[in-house]
C-alpha cells in the first residue's frame, strides 16, 4: 500500500514543481517582442479572480444573434443588419450601410431590468464616397425583451458628431429584432 501511495504522489508533486518553475520564469524573464532601450522589463503579477455573478451580462436572455431594423417614428427604415449581444457586455453590428461608409460598429450594453436592456453604441460615420470621415455617430437604444425571448423592441436616439465633437445632427426612432436561431 505504501508503494502505491508513493508511485501516485511523485508525478503529482513533478507536475506542481514544473509548474511553479515556468512561472517564476516567466515573471523574472525580460524577453519579449524584441528590446527597447530605456524601457523597464514588464512585471508580471498573479491574475486576480472575479465572481462573474457580480456582472449585470452574465446569463442575460439578450446574449446572442439578431436580425435588427431601426426606423422613424413615421416607419421610414433607415438601417437594419445583424447584431450580436455578447455574454461579456459587448455588441457588434454588421449594418446594411455600404462597407465603403463603414458599415460595423461597436456598442456596449448593460441590463437595467428583469427585461430591459440599454445599448450605448458608436460608429465611424463617413461620407457617402467613403473617403472623407465625417466623425463619430452615437446610437443609444433602451430595448424590452419579450417573454419568449425571441425578439424585442424599443426606442433608439442618434447623434452625429463632427471630428472636433460637436453634434451636427440628431434623430430618434424606434428599433425592432428577431433572434436568429441555429435551427
Amino acid at each position: 500500500m505504501k508503494n502505491r501511495w508513493n508511485i501516485k504522489l511523485w508525478p503529482i508533486l513533478g507536475i506542481l514543481i514544473l509548474g511553479l518553475a515556468q512561472g517564476l520564469w516567466a515573471q523574472s524573464s525580460s524577453t519579449g517582442c524584441g528590446s527597447f532601450p530605456g524601457l523597464k522589463a514588464a512585471v508580471l503579477k498573479p491574475a486576480s479572480l472575479q465572481l462573474v455573478s457580480k456582472n449585470d451580462w452574465v446569463g442575460a436572455p439578450i446574449t446572442g444573434f439578431w436580425k435588427v431594423q431601426l426606423s422613424l417614428p413615421d416607419g421610414t427604415v433607415i438601417d437594419e443588419g445583424y447584431t450580436t449581444w455578447h455574454a461579456d457586455g459587448t455588441e457588434i453590428l454588421n449594418s446594411s450601410r455600404r462597407p465603403i461608409s463603414g458599415n460595423f460598429c461597436l456598442g456596449v450594453w448593460k441590463r437595467t431590468g428583469r427585461s430591459t436592456y440599454k445599448l450605448n453604441h458608436f460608429a465611424m460615420e463617413w461620407d457617402p464616397s467613403g473617403t472623407t470621415f465625417i466623425g463619430p455617430l452615437n446610437l443609444k437604444e433602451e430595448v424590452v425583451l419579450d417573454r419568449s425571448h425571441s425578439s424585442y423592441a424599443g426606442t433608439f436616439t442618434v447623434d452625429q458628431y463632427d471630428t472636433n465633437g460637436n453634434v451636427i445632427g440628431h434623430g430618434a426612432g424606434n428599433v425592432t429584432a428577431q433572434r436568429i436561431t441555429a435551427d
